[in-house]
């Protein structure tokens, strides 16, 4: 069975789950969902999962090449320790990417768009980016020259992404003991918060032990309720737009910057940095988080009805695509993943508001 099959069968079990915690928010009167949000951040998991049909293909194939001609030995992959240190490797490897995702620029216009919801809820842990392949894997290559088995690497990093996955709740408060050794609900709502006191902290996927032991680690501090999103806003439900927002900036900043070393250092600084010159040409305003207002666009009924239609018939598309893909030849693959990226720009299209000049910029753009 493929990891993409995995996926399809783990999906109806993510959608009780989401329907499970947005009854349990009503009936606490703690509500965290929205519907354009939810459209939005699943709809950015099914992209991600279409487009990574390509995508798996180079990070599995390099991480097989690196194990095939520089493993310094190669590990049983029937033996049980075997898995447990391939995880706690995985997740290891994991830590310093996600920090890296956050501290350098080109990295994390990838990782922004787990971050963009301005909504902490399950549907958020399904937003993923679809260009975190192109540099991702060569944080993991330390465990092919280890020797882990490509098997055992697929296997350990499909453990270490859906144990992530319900963590992204604001309905489970503290846990204790727990707290101090695993990624958390609570660990990881300081994780996508923008206050200053919570950012860039606690970078850990199964295990926190990791950010306690290097340094990331922060506590949630109930007088201080974490606000979620970026600091550059997306304020927009168009996917495309989600995940070239940030590369766009890059672009725009190298292009202008006067100096070669500037129009490097924009892409391997921390996100925010900009060269000097560009900065006082085109200025950005400070972030201001009193200021900050979510993007919260009404919603019409008929836009809503739409919306949600198609989006359950781009999801059975998807379903079926993944589970038959390996069959598939590359030209079948690419047409349907043009298809199902197509129709779900068009639901971004429908949940957004006609009269929004941003909106409509960014939809021009595209």
């Amino acid at each position: 069975m493929t990891g993409a099959q995995v996926i399809v069968l783990a999906t109806p079990v993510f959608l009780l789950l989401i329907a499970a915690e947005f009854a349990v928010g009503l009936a606490r009167g703690r509500n965290t969902y929205r519907l354009n949000d939810a459209l939005n951040s699943i709809g950015l998991g099914v992209m991600s999962q279409v487009t990574g049909v390509f995508g798996k293909l180079l990070r599995v194939g390099l991480y097989t090449l690196v194990f095939e001609h520089v493993a310094l030995t190669r590990l049983p992959a029937d033996a049980l320790w075997v898995w447990v240190f391939a995880l706690l490797f995985y997740d290891l490897c994991y830590y310093w990417l996600h920090r890296a995702g956050h501290r350098v620029a080109v990295l994390w216009a990838a990782h922004a768009v787990h971050h963009q919801s301005e909504d902490y809820n399950l549907s958020t842990a399904l937003r993923q980016t679809s260009s975190g392949f192109l540099l991702g894997w060569l944080f993991y290559l330390p465990m092919a020259v280890a020797g882990v088995p490509p098997l055992v690497f697929a296997t350990v990093a499909l453990i270490d992404l859906l144990y992530q996955y319900w963590v992204h709740t604001q309905q489970v408060g503290r846990l204790g003991w727990f707290d101090r050794w695993f990624c958390s609900p609570s660990n990881h709502r300081v994780h996508h918060a923008v206050n200053d006191r919570y950012l860039d902290r606690n970078y850990g996927g199964i295990l926190i032990v990791w950010d306690r032991l290097f340094g990331t680690f922060t506590e949630e501090d109930d007088a201080e309720p974490c606000v979620y999103g970026t600091r550059s806003p997306l304020r927009s439900w168009n996917p495309l737009w989600a995940n070239l927002q940030v590369y766009r900036e890059l672009v725009l900043d190298s292009w202008r910057a006067r100096s070669w070393a500037d129009k490097l250092r924009v892409w391997l600084k921390p996100p925010g940095w900009r060269p000097a010159d560009v900065a006082a040409r085109w200025p950005k305003p400070a972030f201001d988080i009193v200021a900050l207002q979510r993007y919260d666009p009404p919603l019409r009924a008929g836009a809503a009805a739409a919306a949600t239609t198609l989006f359950l018939a781009v999801l059975s598309g998807t379903s079926a695509f993944l589970w038959h893909a390996h069959l598939l030849a590359p030209l079948q693959q690419a047409a349907a993943m043009a298809a199902l990226v197509a129709a779900l720009w068009l639901v971004g299209a429908l949940t957004q508001p006609r009269r929004s000049g941003a909106g409509r910029t960014r939809l021009a753009a595209l």
